[in-house]
């Protein structure tokens, strides 16, 4: 078995490949689409992070023989997951790994620019002695507006709370405030009622261009902006008329609609040189720790998946976590139509097989099910896997050795 790692995925990632029993190639950038259908040749997973878009035009050329992706990051809009789930290609990411290295940082920004502490960074580095308390403000008593009150937006919420913030929240989906958070009905009360705005919405399509000029001209006068979720939800134009007019008193990104593919390359945006604008390459998530808890656990979801058949917490595939294997263990992906299991289990008959153990999940047009047999002739195993690859309704099927 061979894995392929891309984007400097922490080591332990690749620790637990390896003792998985996969030959596991890292490399430090990302790949577009052509060099990636090159380097998948051969390979059964791949670990990608957010640079590294897995397309449908990728699948085609690969799906075949590729077996899994995990993300190893929050997001898993760079992967065509309809496509991956077609092709039979399970697909895991780190939903809760690096929340709180993110939560950190969003903390950290919005104490800075509450305090302008870029601009005195910036005069005392050009030697100018400014000692002022001008523009400078405590966050205690401040109220913060968050928008996407997912697994990071509500622990942002516990931590400014617990700095005395005052706390309300948008989301399209009904969620339990935490605390003393208030939940409002629309964004545009979120906006007029708050004087620090944090988004943490994910990438769906739907959320492109969600915040623009019309939003901006919606928050209080001198507020402040943090965008550390996706690059394509801000109007980034709409932002720099936002701060040169002083209507945004401050800002903080840390993802952009376009970013570069490896560390050193070089980096352009309409937001550099603009005054108490914090710009950072993406790292929300990038600490030691958050990276390291995500090369475990996705490493880990990975090896699970090949060699057990789990696809528990698999994002495009129906969840199905079976027990030790009680003999041979087939895992078959399949279109979820009527019939498709007194198939195979009538295969399984006509092989003398004896089903031990039958686990089946079900996710919108997909079926999946994990078999374990006893076969009186194991070297007739080959010809069951044969059989039910022939079925119409089979996507991908395998067969796992006890």
């Amino acid at each position: 078995m061979k894995a392929l790692l891309l984007e400097n995925i922490h080591s332990e990632g690749v620790r637990v490949l390896r003792e998985a029993g996969f030959e596991v190639e890292t490399r430090p950038g990302a790949l577009g689409e052509d060099d990636l259908i090159e380097a998948l040749e051969g390979v059964d997973v791949l670990g990608i992070r957010s640079t590294t878009h897995l397309t449908d035009r990728v699948l085609e050329a690969r799906g075949d023989t590729l077996r899994a992706v995990g993300a190893f990051c929050i997001g898993t809009n760079q992967i065509d997951l309809a496509s991956a789930a077609a092709h039979g290609v399970a697909a895991f990411n780190a939903p809760y790994s690096n929340t709180r290295s993110v939560v950190e940082l969003a903390m950290a920004e919005i104490i800075v620019l509450a305090r302008r502490l870029t601009d005195r960074n910036a005069s005392m580095h050009a030697g100018i002695w400014d000692k002022s308390a001008k523009g400078a403000h405590e966050v205690r008593g401040r109220t913060l507006g968050i928008v996407g009150y997912g697994n990071i937006g509500s622990q942002l919420s516990v931590v400014a709370e617990a700095l005395g913030m005052r706390v309300s929240f948008y989301d399209v989906a009904d969620k339990l405030a935490l605390g003393n958070a208030r939940r409002v009905d629309t964004l545009e009360e979120l906006l007029a009622t708050c004087e620090t705005i944090s988004l943490h919405v994910d990438g769906r399509p739907s959320n492109k261009n969600l915040f623009g000029a019309r939003e901006f001209a919606m928050m209080r006068p001198r507020s402040i902006f943090l965008n550390l979720c996706r690059g394509v939800v801000v109007d980034h134009h709409a932002l720099v008329g936002a701060l040169r007019s002083g209507h945004v008193a401050g800002a903080a990104v840390d993802v952009f609609p376009n970013e570069p593919k490896n560390a050193g390359d070089p980096f352009h945006s309409e937001l550099q040189g603009i005054d108490n604008v914090i710009l950072t390459p993406h790292i929300g998530g990038s600490t030691q720790e958050a990276q390291e808890d995500i090369g475990r656990f996705v490493a880990t979801k990975l090896a699970d998946y090949v060699t057990t058949g789990s696809t528990l917490m698999s994002v495009n595939l129906p969840p199905v976590g079976p027990g030790e294997s009680g003999g041979v263990r087939v895992v078959h992906l399949h279109k979820n139509v009527p019939g498709v299991m007194a198939r195979l289990n009538q295969i399984f008959s006509d092989h003398g097989a004896n089903v031990v153990s039958q686990t089946l999940g079900t996710r919108g047009q997909l079926g999946y099910a994990v078999t374990d047999i006893q076969l009186a002739d194991h070297d007739r195993a080959p010809d069951v896997e044969q059989e039910i690859r022939q079925l119409e309704a089979t996507v991908k099927v395998r067969v796992l050795a006890s």
